[in-house]
């Protein structure tokens, strides 16, 4: 188990400006399990909250995350500050669905037809 020096403080701001955290985590904890915890931990009162992990993009250091990549190798040398809180930005992008549907249904012209 790493030691405590080697784990990584990180809170995540939300869009309102709200945190999740500061919460520790080991270099090698993947973004995907960041997400889950981000998922874990979404305030109940917000609305418009993530439903799954896909929902979610976490931003750090002006980059957006891959899943498969570990904090170890997101971290950037700049804003690594030893015995620092890492700020990493929550985006809630919703699902794809909704809007595929809403763009697939044509919309209904109404003509109004005047005979004189």
């Amino acid at each position: 188990m790493a030691s405590v020096q080697d784990q990584l403080e990180i809170k995540f701001r939300l869009i309102d400006g709200s945190d999740i955290g500061p919460k520790t985590f080991p270099p090698a904890t993947s973004v995907a399990t960041l997400k889950e915890s981000v998922l874990a931990q979404w305030p109940k009162e917000k609305e418009n909250g993530p439903r799954t992990m896909k929902d979610v993009k976490l931003i750090s250091a002006g980059k957006i995350l891959e899943n498969n990549k570990t904090l170890g190798e997101c971290q950037s040398p700049l804003c690594s500050i030893p015995g620092g809180v890492t700020t990493m930005h929550v985006i809630v992008q919703p699902p794809l669905e909704k809007e595929k549907k809403a763009i697939s249904q044509p919309k209904q012209n109404k003509c109004l037809c005047v005979i004189l």
